[in-house]
């Protein structure tokens, strides 16, 4: 008779494709497909064990009396399947018998395991702290292009040609770097499948007629974005422990502080900046460089314009600043050199033309999107289309957007000085002229599904504040409503003036289901209707809506539905319309209502209790009280 064991897999085995490759055998969780070539498996856990994976390859079993490991029981599993399964699993395992706990009892079961010694002997004594796994994974990126870029040179042009290539890699090293949490172990045949890409050329662009009066703007672009990435890279290899420790949670985006700090080193030193980018397209070569050569010329110049004491003490100006709240935080900043008429159909209507950049026609010819991930760069042509690669339209910023198509995002920060900071910094550092600004909210769980409309009054106040108040062509209007930017007519007539929507935070599938997990999309309340300006402060506005959301609670404003459901509604939106055309002050019994509901939203959010210190909130309430009388005063 053959012997049979029952065995208890939670790594790379749990993949029915390995599993059955490795032992010949497939398993199945419905008893009904069960046969000779396939084993019954159900859920299991096994306690006082710790799951880890040091090398970003394999999964290694560690004691850890309070944890416990998810996995799958294997039930009758041969002899001759499991000999296989013990030269596949090597000599870092020990098969050892276990008690794992499943929904019909506890089981005695096999298990590969393996000890706290053996792990620190092979990775060292943190080999358990997950920021270690994502750096021991960034180490066998840079090992894989140092064989396959220049192997054995270790000029500092070879070091050089590295970081370029790397630079080229970028999206696909941040979704290594993301997935290796959610998904079976990254081997070496899978990072080199990943990695092992041809170099992009823009010699077939630069060879088109129609390109060749944007060529040189595209390549100043290049290297404006090469310089702050490299910048951003040095402040994440020099000051990881800080910057970790700046950031509340690892809900957040990672690189929110240290691309500020960049964005400042930059901007603050335009004299030498600039000349750095222009000397860079004169002297690399032109008809015989490629896209490498213009990226190596940036990570080379990143040296002489990166100070570590300049670097440090923005460093220690953000820190002191910093006021974190509750709520997660995003932004979303459109620019472009001719507005509205970015996209269609008033690009078609005006004729308008942006003579520094086409609308962004080349965008994806010089990798910009790639170049461009740690700020989220795309471009937006409000068609919903994201795979055309010759779209014309807005060119669209968005700290922690991780993927376009599948809407994956992290909240850029909780802290509302930090993001106003980013929005003014990315506004001075990209000479493009700035369009529209997007501020999102991520709405509790309790909010979801009971949201209100806004009070007419209240919709007032926030364009008086963000709306874009500017001459008209009857004197002082909103500009953002009078010019039609924040209205659509697809479904019939719409406001774009609030949206809620969803994200994703999660890369990569459940690990039995193959979809993810529940608590992987976040709700967001996202308003639309802010007119994003080189000189207007945005930390009132951006406290104030926080405020409304958490106590008010608002929702969709206006969709076309609303609209045709409630003749109220259409008969305020009219009045809107003709008001922003023509505005007049809001009163004064408006404006309380106003800051006593944002007031009362401050004072309450961390359970009944402000996140904030006090004299921060009568700051922020005084500063959206004071822009409030300022377009009284304007508009009198």
């Amino acid at each position: 008779m053959v012997e049979k064991f029952h065995l208890f897999i939670y790594g790379s085995l749990r993949d029915r494709r390995i599993f059955q490759s490795v032992s010949g055998y497939a398993f199945t969780l419905k008893p009904s497909r069960i046969d000779d070539k396939t084993l019954f498996a159900e859920l299991a856990f096994l306690p006082h064990y710790r799951r880890v994976s040091p090398d970003n390859v394999y999964y290694y079993a560690v004691p850890a009396h309070p944890a416990r490991i998810e996995g799958i029981l294997i039930h009758d599993v041969p002899r001759m399947a499991l000999a296989e399964i013990d030269r596949y699993e090597g000599k870092r395992y020990q098969r050892q018998t276990v008690q794992v706990h499943t929904g019909h009892g506890v089981v005695e079961a096999q298990a590969y395991l393996t000890t706290a010694e053996t792990m620190r002997k092979h990775f060292g004594d943190r080999f358990h702290v997950n920021l270690i796994h994502e750096l021991w994974l960034r180490k066998r990126i840079r090992l894989f292009l140092r064989k396959r870029i220049r192997p054995g040179d270790d000029t500092e042009d070879a070091e050089v040609e590295r970081e370029a290539d790397r630079e080229l890699l970028a999206t696909t090293e941040r979704d290594l770097v993301m997935s290796h949490y959610h998904r079976d172990a990254v081997s070496d045949y899978y990072l080199e499948h990943e990695l092992n890409r041809p170099r992009p050329s823009i010699r077939p662009v630069c060879g088109e007629p129609q390109a060749q009066p944007y060529i040189r703007n595209y390549l100043g672009l290049v290297l404006r974005q090469v310089l702050l990435n490299q910048i951003d890279e040095q402040l994440q290899a020099r000051y990881r422990f800080e910057l970790e420790h700046m950031r509340t949670s690892p809900r957040y985006f990672a690189r929110s502080v240290s691309l500020l700090v960049a964005l400042r080193m930059l901007t603050a030193n335009r004299n030498v900046v600039e000349p750095l980018i222009e000397n860079g397209l004169k002297i690399v070569p032109g008809e015989k460089a490629d896209l490498i050569d213009y990226i190596k010329y940036a990570v080379h110049a990143v040296h002489s314009i990166f100070d570590p004491r300049v670097a440090e003490d923005h460093l220690s100006r953000i820190r002191a600043n910093l006021q974190p709240g509750l709520v997660p935080l995003g932004c979303e900043l459109e620019l472009s050199n001719v507005g509205a008429a970015a996209v269609e159909p008033l690009r078609s209507v005006t004729k308008a033309c942006d003579p520094v950049y086409d609308g962004f026609k080349y965008f994806y010819d010089f990798r910009l999107e790639v170049l461009c991930w740690k700020l989220g760069g795309y471009i937006d042509d409000h068609s919903g289309y994201t795979d055309r690669p010759r779209r014309q339209g807005f060119f669209e910023i968005a700290p922690g957007r991780l993927s376009i198509a599948g809407e994956l995002s992290r909240p850029a920060t909780s802290d509302p000085w930090l993001l106003s900071q980013l929005i003014h910094e990315l506004v001075s550092f990209y000479q493009i002229r700035p369009h529209s600004l997007h501020l999102s909210f991520q709405l509790r769980k309790s909010q979801i599904g009971r949201q209100k409309t806004l009070p007419l009054g209240f919709v007032k106040c926030l364009l008086a504040m963000g709306g874009g108040l500017e001459p008209g062509p009857q004197g002082l209007w909103l500009s953002r409503l009078g010019r039609g930017e924040i209205m659509q007519k697809t479904y019939g007539e719409e406001f774009i003036f609030a949206r809620t929507s969803r994200r994703n935070w999660y890369l990569g599938g459940d690990e039995i289901a193959d979809r993810p997990p529940k608590q992987a999309t976040t709700h967001i309340q996202q308003y639309k209707f802010i007119r994003l300006d080189k000189q207007m402060p945005y930390e009132p506005l951006i406290v104030c809506l926080k405020g409304l959301q958490l106590a008010y609670n608002p929702g969709d404003y206006l969709t076309a539905d609303q609209m045709q459901r409630n003749p109220r509604l259409r008969h305020r939106y009219q009045g809107l319309k003709a008001w922003a055309n023509r505005p007049t002050p809001l009163g004064e019994r408006t404006i309380r209502r106003f800051l006593d509901t944002v007031r009362h939203g401050l004072l309450n959010e961390r359970h009944y209790r402000p996140a904030h210190p006090l004299h921060y909130i009568e700051w922020a309430l005084n500063a959206i009280d004071t822009q409030l009388q300022a377009f009284n005063q304007q508009v009198r």
